[in-house]
């Protein structure tokens, strides 16, 4: 197979079975720590952020595995019927998929995907495997991000079309109209962080645009309050977008990921 070329993992089963794409570069034998990309909503695996950091990471031999969530990107499923439960599961997979290769993996969770960063080491930490991580890294982390980010923030007469219908679209500031579901709203209030504390003790490393529209600062600044490490760094960014994909923030995050790398090996 082609460098170039995907490859897929057959997930889930009975009519939920589905392809997800994924690819992994830099795994050689040895390797004591790896990457994996978790992207936002709507993102996929061929972002500027995560080509960016695939080409950093190929650079300095370090394996890293990116994939797309169901109904994103070259993997098969239907948005409007996936969930943040779903993509839970997806990343869990692919992490073991890393893990298969590496001892040890950093999570880098852009938006959507550092909720689901989140998620992932809540989940290993209850299960006593948190030491498979050696950090996160989280890119504007859109945490409780059904809930907080998007329900709460929908006038009466959304909610109301939201039952009625199933489905509403949001404006984009990147393109086309996005759907939010009242599946991926009811579902996501089974994985929300909520008032509680995160009882991760592992490094965390955040970047954060005070200019964000999407996720505010003080979002980022309230998930620092929770996570349990004292190992968590905040950067806020003041001319920063939500995106982060300016040529000085892709250098920041590369530096970011170097630094918590270098601490971990």
């Amino acid at each position: 197979m082609s460098a170039s070329e995907p490859q897929f993992l057959d997930f889930g089963g009975g009519e939920g079975r589905r392809r997800l794409a994924y690819r992994l570069a830099g795994a050689r034998e040895g390797a004591s720590l790896g990457l994996i990309w978790l992207s936002g909503f709507l993102s996929d695996m061929a972002s500027t952020k995560a080509l960016a950091l695939a080409a950093w990471a190929d650079g300095r031999g370090l394996p890293m595995l990116r994939f797309d969530y169901s109904g994103h990107g070259l993997s098969e499923g239907d948005l409007l019927e996936a969930s943040i439960g779903d993509w839970l599961g997806e990343a869990a997979a692919m992490l073991e998929l890393l893990l298969a290769k590496t001892p040890r993996a950093v999570l880098i969770g852009s938006s959507m995907g550092g909720w689901i960063a989140l998620l992932l080491a809540r989940k290993l930490a209850a299960e006593g495997a948190l030491a498979k991580l050696a950090g996160l890294v989280l890119i504007a982390p859109a945490w409780d991000m059904t809930e907080r980010l998007m329900w709460d923030q929908m006038t009466e007469e959304t909610k109301t079309a939201l039952a009625r219908d199933g489905v509403v679209y949001e404006p984009s500031l990147y393109g086309d109209p996005y759907p939010i579901t009242k599946r991926l709203i009811e579902e996501g209030r089974g994985h929300l962080i909520g008032e509680g504390a995160l009882p991760l003790d592992l490094p965390v490393r955040i970047l954060q645009g005070m200019r964000d529209p999407d996720v505010p600062w003080p979002h980022a600044l309230n998930l620092v309050e929770k996570i349990g490490s004292d190992d968590v760094e905040l950067t806020l960014i003041k001319d920063g977008d939500h995106r982060l994909s300016r040529e000085q923030d892709l250098r920041r995050l590369e530096a970011k990921v170097a630094a918590l790398v270098a601490h971990s090996v």
